[in-house]
């Protein structure tokens, strides 16, 4: 099993930065994909961004391609989702989660553990 804090999240205008932290716990880390999605009032919930621990490989939604950068800290089993150029439409609630290696590191069906959200306001 695994458990996941999210951190980080915060008021800020459009064009600037926020850095959010996942904090993981459990075993076997290495073996899983860590996520990011986010849910905008009214709208599903949708991926942003996956790394896997063990290879470092990431995964990006279009929409923040160039824009957003995901990260780990192998030691302090952390994810980090350093968001740049932000705009408007990036307003949501950002979670943390976890899916096993194996499976889509893209679709949020994939995904078994989860964190309970931070918000991030984008001012125009």
């Amino acid at each position: 099993q695994v458990q996941v804090v999210e951190s980080g999240g915060g008021s800020v205008q459009a064009g600037g930065s926020l850095r959010l932290s996942c904090a993981a716990s459990g075993r076997t880390l290495s073996s899983y994909i860590m996520g990011w999605f986010r849910q905008a009032p009214g709208k599903e919930r949708e991926f942003v961004a996956a790394i896997s621990w063990r290879e470092g490989s990431t995964y990006y939604a279009d929409s923040v391609k160039g824009r957003f950068a995901v990260s780990r800290d192998y030691a302090k089993n952390t994810v980090f989702l350093e968001m740049n150029s932000l705009k408007p439409e990036d307003t949501a609630d950002y979670y943390c989660a976890a899916t096993y290696k194996d499976n889509s590191a893209t679709s949020r069906l994939s995904y078994n553990y989860w964190g309970h959200g931070t918000h991030v306001t984008v001012s125009s």
